[in-house]
């Protein structure tokens, strides 16, 4: 028996498993399992809890820093994911894990600091947002879409559409874009509605996981790429499916803040 913890941020919902010394060998096909939601636990992904020098491609310098071992629900281990940091970081709060309000996660897209403001929403450092300056081709459903290519430490691309668009996307069916060696690895794929300048709404097909309520670092990379266009100051807000996020730009790196809620801890038979 293992135990674990189940929480979302924004809808965007994950398990979670306590493994400090790094002593569990997680399959891929573990992973799908715990993640799906007839079978097994449910979750769009899962997060491991491990200290960085029990990881071997962790690059922290601190090797009792926590680093978050992020995989998808198709068992594959991505960079980054910005959800999954605000909930990793309120697991570490809630067990004692970490003793302060501003602390550092360690992650495979590198550190990333997080802070609990008062109201106990959680900020997350996300970094630099690299925005790419040549469009790929996005196609969905018989059409073709600009898609904005964005580096949040995982791969997006950013499309905009109309307010009906954006309704009547069928995102049980997967994107595909050109050329295909733009995105070696898959990218997630965003469908932006410019509601208002500062102002965005937005779905999201990820890759390992298909349409999710919420991504976190695909916000950040829609609130950038907009703010680049745009020419927009400020914060910029974005509504998912989810809930709602907030992408502050400091000092050039960018903010995501945003709620994180454990809902349920148990155990599991592996």
């Amino acid at each position: 028996m293992m135990l674990f913890t189940k929480g979302h941020a924004t809808g965007n919902d994950f398990v979670i498993i306590d493994d400090h010394h790094g002593a569990l060998d997680l399959r891929a096909e573990q992973v799908v399992w715990l993640c799906d939601r007839r079978r097994g636990i449910g979750g769009d992904g899962v997060l491991r809890v491990v200290r960085a020098g029990n990881v071997p491609d962790s690059d922290a310098d601190d090797p009792a820093v926590w680093f978050m071992d992020y995989r998808n629900a198709d068992g594959s281990v991505a960079e980054m994911c910005g959800n999954g940091l605000r909930l990793f970081s309120r697991h570490l709060l809630e067990q004692g894990l970490v003793g302060e309000a501003e602390f550092v996660v360690a992650t495979r897209a590198g550190l990333r600091r997080v802070r609990e403001l008062p109201d106990s929403t959680l900020a997350t450092d996300l970094g630099e947002v690299k925005v790419g300056r040549a469009p790929v081709t996005i196609r969905h459903q018989g059409r073709e879409l600009e898609g904005h290519p964005a580096d949040v430490g995982n791969p997006h691309a950013v499309c905009f559409v109309d307010g009906e668009e954006l309704d009547a996307l069928d995102l049980t069916i997967a994107p595909t874009w050109e050329p295909a060696e733009a995105f070696p690895n898959g990218v997630n794929v965003e469908f932006i509605h410019v509601v208002e300048p500062g102002r965005l709404r937005m779905r999201v097909h990820e890759r390992g996981c298909g349409e999710t309520l919420s991504c976190g670092t695909g916000v950040v990379a829609a609130a950038t790429v907009h703010r680049l266009r745009s020419g927009v100051e400020g914060p910029v807000r974005v509504s998912v499916p989810g809930g709602d996020l907030t992408v502050t730009f400091e000092d050039g790196g960018t903010w995501l803040t945003g709620p994180a809620l454990v809902v349920a801890e148990g155990e599991f038979r592996h």
